[in-house]
């Protein structure tokens, strides 16, 4: 992100977070502005920070804490205002060693000069080989150094309460052409009953869906960021969802995660979501009475392109003014990469691991009771395997995601439609680029 998963990975990850996802940059920046560092270990023993919004955090450093005496790692949870918190530090020069930064975010602070390449250290790109290779590619900005280590990922699927479509006799679709149908179906059908919601300020789903349908929002090249927000397959995109909301057939009144939503679901109102692996415990926790009626499949694809798409997901960045490199490296990779640790994090936080040893964890091999015992993480971890490893986040993405946002509200509410919101985050991408001084240009 990213509840346990509700804390929804949307106010801390996603809001980014993410809240990537999730996610990262997988072409360098304009100006490479990172701070050098050298990978010295320290003489003696050292205390490091550590912020991040994760629950159940502190206990899974404590289990550090007791194994690595000469390393003594502090942690601070910064949920309330993530971004804020960290960019506050940064310019009163009191970064933390370590900070948990969404995916998406990680352009925008690299160009603030907030991060130290940790390339200088063996350890730290030896890790490429932990992780899954699109996560690496997001955290190391396609090759250029190494600023983060993933920590978690959302890959995307569809949540679907298999009892209403089989007693309408529906099947569960698997295209999008067939999920519009099922859409239009399950309405006549009841009219009361919506196949799933558009929540118009969630920008960061919406990216997850662009990203899908291979929707580069962005490249870098000749100096320049070249920006594609309204290229051909994310219109391709945005018009599917604005026939589903001409039509009425989804809902537009449902923030995700909201008391409204989960009132919404319990009333049988709405048939299905779509949505990422850090959202399995969201039904499991706010529907109890629900289990055995959900299920979880892959994500409907855009005909015979089996892609899939990726809504929050984090990392733990070096931060710029952290003065233990050698031992930041060795705390994060063993956080983010040690089977122990992560079946904690998941456990305790709800996150769904980056790293490949995280995918083979216990937990994530058994069947889920609430949802009829199904493996639903080899779904997920299936997703993970078909997310296009070149998408891009652009620098200045809160702003662009701002926009977006805003624009898809009017159009849900009819005023506009979601055409005119990608061309008003695409405006919105060249102007805050222009107003920083990074060189941008429409793409073709």
């Amino acid at each position: 992100m990213s509840s346990t998963v509700t804390r929804m990975r949307l106010a801390a990850v996603a809001t980014a977070a993410s809240v990537a996802v999730l996610a990262g940059c997988s072409s360098p920046a304009p100006a490479d502005r990172t701070s050098a560092a050298s990978c010295e270990p320290a003489k003696g023993k050292v205390t490091l920070q550590y912020w991040n919004t994760v629950p159940g955090m502190d206990e899974v450093v404590d289990l550090w804490n007791k194994k690595n005496p000469d390393i003594q790692v502090e942690t601070k949870n910064i949920s309330n205002d993530q971004y804020g918190t960290i960019g506050n530090a940064l310019k009163a020069g009191k970064a933390p060693d370590l900070a948990q930064v969404g995916y998406d975010e990680l352009p925008n602070l690299r160009s603030q000069n907030a991060f130290v390449d940790a390339s200088a250290c063996s350890a730290a790109t030896a890790a490429k080989s932990k992780f899954v290779p699109w996560t690496w590619s997001q955290t190391s900005f396609g090759g250029t150094g190494v600023f983060a280590l993933p920590q978690d990922t959302g890959p995307m699927a569809l949540y679907v309460r298999s009892d209403l479509f089989e007693k309408h006799g529906i099947a569960i679709p698997t295209t999008w052409d067939a999920y519009a149908a099922a859409a239009q179906k399950l309405h006549e059908a009841d009219p009361d009953l919506s196949i799933t919601f558009f929540d118009p300020n969630n920008a960061e789903w919406f990216n997850g869906l662009l990203w899908q349908n291979s929707s580069e929002m962005y490249s870098y090249s000749g100096d320049t960021w070249h920006v594609t927000v309204e290229s051909d397959q994310s219109k391709q995109v945005a018009r599917y969802w604005q026939k589903l909301i001409s039509g009425k057939l989804v809902r537009t009144d449902l923030a995700n995660g909201s008391t409204q939503m989960y009132a919404a679901y319990q009333k049988d109102q709405v048939a299905s979501y779509v949505g990422a692996a850090w959202g399995y415990s969201m039904f499991r926790d706010n529907l109890p009475k629900q289990a055995g009626k959900w299920s979880i499949v892959p994500m409907p694809t855009w005909g015979s392109n089996g892609a899939s798409g990726d809504w929050g997901g984090s990392t733990v960045a070096f931060m710029k003014g952290g003065k233990h490199l050698y031992e930041s490296v060795k705390f994060n990779t063993w956080l983010n990469s040690d089977p122990e640790a992560l079946a904690m994090e998941n456990e305790l936080g709800g996150l769904y691991p980056a790293a490949d040893a995280g995918l083979r964890l216990p937990a994530l091999s058994k069947g889920v009771p609430y949802y009829n015992n199904e493996k639903i993480f080899d779904v997920f971890a299936d997703s993970s395997k078909k997310i296009d490893t070149s998408f891009t986040w652009g620098p200045t993405q809160k702003t662009v995601n701002l926009a977006l946002q805003d624009a898809m509200a009017k159009a849900a509410a009819g005023d506009g439609t979601l055409d005119d919101a990608l061309a008003a985050a695409q405006a919105a991408a060249l102007k805050s680029m222009k107003d920083q001084a990074i060189p941008a240009a429409a793409g073709k």
